[in-house]
């Protein structure tokens, strides 16, 4: 017979179960994204033909920490953060283009 006393342990259990699945379908593939975007950004280099997150494409001459200098036209190089980059050109993106912007 059951009485409203039952068990702790089995009262904890959905819990588990939603915190287990909560990991696998959401934390777990946002890491390997954030890790292959890190990776992506690691492995730059000057002359790869690069395009922005912004959608504008060129082609990078000066690599810094946290800022990429691109060509983006003759003699017209950008400063941009490494994370602005999403992508190399004729391939598909690896950082998502942000959502945001003005709305005019």
């Amino acid at each position: 017979m059951l009485d409203g006393a039952s068990n702790p342990l089995i009262q904890i259990i959905p819990f588990v179960l939603i915190l287990g699945i909560f990991y696998f379908i959401i934390l777990l593939p946002a890491r390997r994204k954030q890790q292959k975007v890190q990776e992506f950004l690691d492995n730059l280099k000057v002359n790869d033909k690069v395009v922005m997150t912004s959608g504008i494409h060129g082609q990078i001459t000066r690599l810094g920490d946290k800022v990429v200098q691109v060509q983006i036209a003759d003699k017209i190089r950008i400063d941009v953060a490494r994370s602005a980059i999403g992508g190399y050109q004729g391939h598909p993106p690896v950082v998502e283009p942000t959502a945001g912007g003005s709305a005019e």
